[in-house]
């Protein structure tokens, strides 16, 4: 390694950039997930069965589709940039993170993303095998056993409905939290997709990928989806 290399590497970094984090497919889903959220709860709450179906149905289609995106999406997107063990976690916790995993979700946010999706992929799946035994019953309820039906049916309304509640406020409060006491806007850069990232010592910056054949490859992929979640929806009598 040359003298001049050496110095490089050892210079300080320069100063924030700005750089695509949330590529727009990212965006798109996570924005679509909270109204579609939102609308479920609220037409669960209110008894409106068909449009709690149809965007149960849109959930479903949303779901699958981040769980393609986080394997060929945008680099911070993709699930191995946010998966982190014990001992981040526990840096992250001691303000001792490392600066990467600042840029993307930090390992607290991290366990909040996995956790809503997991709840909300059981919510779904319980949704489509319940049965209220009077005018609402999910398309894969007639293929499982009256047992699984009533189990699927008593969290869906119940455990399941109160713990999304309580992730949404959560996910809400953090926010909040954010933005009025440690002054620093999670909001914006999910609708732009940019945020201010310091670059390595070495100069490189990491942003994700955000072009036109990337977007191309979401739409196609999440047509699939949504022909997937249409096909379920079929299946209802």
């Amino acid at each position: 390694m040359t003298d001049s290399s050496v110095a490089a590497l050892r210079a300080a970094p320069g100063p924030a950039a700005r750089t695509r984090v949330w590529d727009l497919p990212t965006r798109l889903f996570h924005w679509a997930l909270a109204v579609a959220v939102i609308g479920m709860l609220f037409t669960g709450l209110t008894g409106a069965m068909e449009w709690h179906f149809r965007i149960g149905y849109l959930v479903l289609a949303l779901l699958l589709f981040r769980l393609l995106w986080g394997f060929v999406g945008g680099r911070w997107s993709r699930f191995g940039a946010f998966v982190y063990g014990p001992s981040s976690l526990a840096a992250y916790l001691r303000g001792r993170a490392h600066p990467d995993h600042l840029i993307g979700h930090t390992p607290l946010g991290a366990l909040s993303v996995f956790a809503v999706l997991i709840i909300l992929a059981l919510q779904v799946a319980t949704g489509l095998m319940a049965d209220d035994e009077i005018s609402a019953s999910g398309p894969l309820a007639r293929f499982v056993s009256s047992e699984i039906v009533s189990r699927a049916t008593g969290w869906h309304k119940a455990q399941g409905k109160w713990i999304v509640i309580v992730l949404a406020s959560l996910h809400v409060l953090a926010v909040m939290f954010y933005v009025l006491v440690k002054r620093h806007s999670l909001v914006r850069p999910m609708v732009t997709g940019d945020k201010l990232v310091a670059p390595a010592a070495d100069g490189r910056m990491a942003p994700s990928r955000d072009d036109a054949a990337s977007r191309w490859l979401a739409l196609v992929l999440f047509a699939l989806c949504a022909g997937a979640a249409w096909w379920v929806s079929s299946l209802r009598v």
